[in-house]
């Protein structure tokens, strides 16, 4: 998948979400239709959570190797 794609899904999942949680403060929705959203919700916020969790371990990843090469880099110039 590539990072666009990965960027627009995400965008995507998180508009929904919004538009989940207006549509359940509405009052002009009935509960069988209540809990079909509330479902959904879950499931994108499940969904979400999981695409924010994989971007934090990639940032980490990227700082460890970027205070690697800064380190390396010290020990060269002494």
């Amino acid at each position: 998948m590539s990072k666009k794609t990965t960027k627009t899904s995400f965008e995507k999942k998180l508009n929904r979400l919004e538009e989940i949680s207006v549509l359940l403060e509405s009052e002009d929705i009935g509960l069988e239709e209540s809990i079909a959203l509330y479902e959904e919700g879950i499931g994108l916020s499940r969904e979400c959570m999981a695409a924010l969790k994989h971007a934090e371990i990639k940032i980490t990843e990227l700082k460890e190797k970027m205070d690697d090469v800064s380190s390396e880099e010290d020990l060269q110039e002494e």
